[in-house]
């Protein structure tokens, strides 16, 4: 991958006069999909149970497979098609994407829906990656991680208008409905690409070892662990916040969809505001945001009581916890300049594999601890990833 475009922004799409081009959207389109394809299941999970003969636990594994797919198969496919021109790459990603949700429509079983769900994860880590490194290289170096949060808010949004949205499909015209629009949204996302992505000069492909070597830096590993500790944290909560709101705070079922929503247009806002923040200084934002996540978690120990004070922390803690996103996605890129579209997929390979801990983690609490306990051990989680985040910081300043 071209480091250097990387590195010194806009040098191969040339000088940007707008801080963020129009290009970007098409980025945006993207993610709005994929993350429409990741959590729509969530919402058709009975539908699709129902009218393949499965039970819902192995309708659940569906969207196992899909998180081990990104974690697993990313980083791989990006090291496999890393001689690929990046457009022309994202192109194939999209087609990619487009055939496993085509698929998805007219899986007749069970077994192959389980294998569309895991060709369509594969684009997804190797999409965000090279994506990031394309996107941060559009605009000048000090817009990049807004430029990251700018793609990566195509991912938020769908959480609150896709994922809504695919569910009211799925339910009222079969979850088969609700593929074919995520695949239409990939068709549009497609042409997006190819009309507006500028082409962007490649140096020679990087020898795999040496991309593997640039991987294995402590520092660079140590970052990765730092997000996958905050999706940790994010999913041992968040995996459980129906039951929270619905058992503890009292709320009806039909409230946890807005509730939902809100924490949603939290996440949007953390996201661009976590942007900026990473432009403007980056490991003290991040230390910063990770401080907010720790003591957010602890005082939702207590709000969880109120249902107005539980909806306010939970939207502060979504725009926390994303607002953190965009200045890890360009730390890493940055400590891997040899292969910064490898690290970029591998933030996100590390971050699935803590959404699976996270879900874990929480299942063990409430079965041991209860259920009100979650909120403070997610605490204790992020509180490590900040820890560590200081350390990180103070050895540098020591250095420097």
């Amino acid at each position: 991958m071209n480091s250097s475009t990387m590195v010194n922004g806009n040098t191969a799409a040339g000088k940007a006069k707008e801080p963020f081009p129009i290009s970007l959207l098409s980025l945006t389109v993207a993610a709005f999909a994929i993350g429409m394809t990741e959590f729509v299941i969530m919402g058709i999970l009975p539908n699709v149970a129902e009218d393949l003969h499965v039970s819902i636990p192995s309708a659940g594994q569906l969207i196992t497979a899909y998180a081990m797919g990104v974690a697993i198969g990313a980083p791989i496919l990006t090291i496999l098609t890393q001689r690929i021109p990046q457009k022309r790459l994202l192109c194939l990603l999209m087609v990619l994407f487009i055939l496993g949700n085509g698929v998805s429509v007219i899986a007749p079983n069970y077994g192959v829906l389980m294998v569309a769900r895991i060709l369509t994860s594969l684009t997804h880590g190797t999409f965000f990656g090279v994506g990031a490194v394309i996107a941060a290289s559009l605009v000048r170096p000090d817009k990049r991680a807004g430029a990251v949060s700018i793609m990566m808010a195509g991912l938020t949004i769908a959480n609150i208008i896709g994922v809504p949205l695919g569910t009211f499909i799925g339910q009222h015209m079969g979850w088969r409905a609700s593929f074919g629009a995520i695949a239409i949204m990939g068709v549009i996302a497609l042409i997006g690409i190819a009309l507006f992505i500028p082409q962007i000069k490649q140096d020679e492909p990087i020898s795999l070892a040496t991309q593997v070597r640039s991987l294995l830096r402590p520092k660079l590993l140590l970052f990765l662990l730092i997000g996958a500790l905050g999706n940790t944290s994010l999913f041992a909560v968040f995996t459980y916040i129906a039951p929270l709101l619905q058992q503890i705070t009292g709320f009806a079922e039909h409230s946890v969809t807005w509730i939902l929503i809100i924490f949603g247009f939290g996440v949007t806002i953390g996201n661009i505001i976590g942007g900026k923040l990473a432009d403007w200084k980056l490991m003290p934002s991040l230390i910063g945001l990770y401080l907010l996540i720790c003591i957010l978690l602890a005082i939702f120990t207590f709000s969880i009581q109120s249902p107005v004070a539980a909806v306010i922390t939970i939207f502060l803690w979504g725009a926390a916890s994303f607002g953190v996103m965009p200045g890890l996605q360009i730390r890493i890129m940055s400590l891997a300049k040899s292969a910064p579209a490898l690290a970029s997929t591998s933030s996100h390979s590390a971050g699935n594999l803590g959404n699976a801990a996270g879900a874990f983690i929480g299942g063990v609490v409430i079965t041991h601890v209860g259920l009100s306990s979650l909120p403070w051990v997610g605490s204790i989680i992020v509180a490590l990833g900040l820890v560590l985040l200081v350390l990180s910081f103070v050895q540098e300043r020591k250095q420097a």
